[in-house]
């Protein structure tokens, strides 16, 4: 476990602690104080803040990582939309030394230690070309946490963040290495089915998982895609796979 995470038993026994209650003030909106009275009251913040990660976001990694056991025999790792670093912190601190650890954002990172971090647009033409002059091998390993701000429009936002979803996973698909791995945030309802089909027919396993990590009232869900048969070794037509999706394990 990293930094002395141990269980969610954790967060659990800080959240019992007497609340932090924000009076609003003058000047401040009261969506911002909710939001202040939210980030005091939030065990995994105080958690994050403790341990020196840039965000709570880490332990979303953390908890996905050991359910599904996806940094077991990870050398070359891609974090896609990586700031502000939380996710990168964590890969940094878990994997081996040697291991090859890239964060890619369009804007400047701070950097973290252990890893390489690059500021450009994976979605520019150009993008995987510059990723794979670095990458010493294909990736064994590609996650994607990233999302659009939300407008308060639930079809807008669905729309936006599974376009993000849709990008990051064709963007997988040209870097991952044979038996790699893909992670990705999606909303409430998951990725939808054509997309599903698409990764269960270059993936062996396609499941959808919300880890304790993500806010009780959050929509978040993330995509687990596992065991990517290959660019050019997939035999099954994408219309002849299930639409189901599995939401446990």
């Amino acid at each position: 476990m990293a930094k002395g995470w141990d269980t969610e038993s954790n967060t659990r026994s800080r959240a019992r602690g007497a609340k932090v209650r924000v009076k609003s003030a003058r000047g401040r909106k009261n969506s911002s104080t909710r939001w202040l009275q939210r980030q005091l009251n939030d065990p995994y913040v105080a958690e994050a803040q403790r341990l020196g990660y840039r965000s709570r976001a880490a332990f979303k990694i953390i908890e996905l990582a050991d359910r599904y056991n996806l940094l077991r025999g990870v050398r070359r790792v891609v974090d896609l939309g990586c700031a502000p670093g939380g996710w990168t912190q964590v890969l940094a601190e878990r994997l081996k030394p040697d291991s090859q650890i890239i964060g890619i954002d369009i804007q400047e990172v701070e950097p973290v230690a252990g890893a390489d971090i690059l500021v450009m647009d994976f979605l520019a033409q150009d993008a995987e070309e510059r990723l794979m002059a670095v990458l010493k091998g294909p990736a064994d390993l590609v996650l994607s946490d990233m999302a659009n701000s939300a407008t308060g429009h639930k079809q807008t936002d669905q729309i936006r963040t599974m376009a993000l979803c849709e990008a990051a996973f064709d963007f997988a698909v040209k870097v991952l290495g044979k038996d790699g791995a893909f992670v990705a945030k999606v909303l409430a309802g998951g990725a939808d089915t054509a997309l599903v089909k698409r990764m269960q027919y270059h993936f062996k396993t396609v499941k959808h998982a919300k880890p304790p990590a993500s806010r009780a009232g959050s929509k978040e869900w993330f995509v687990v895609a596992q065991g990517f048969k290959g660019r050019s070794e997939a035999d099954t037509s994408p219309d002849a796979l299930s639409d189901t999706l599995s939401d446990a394990d």
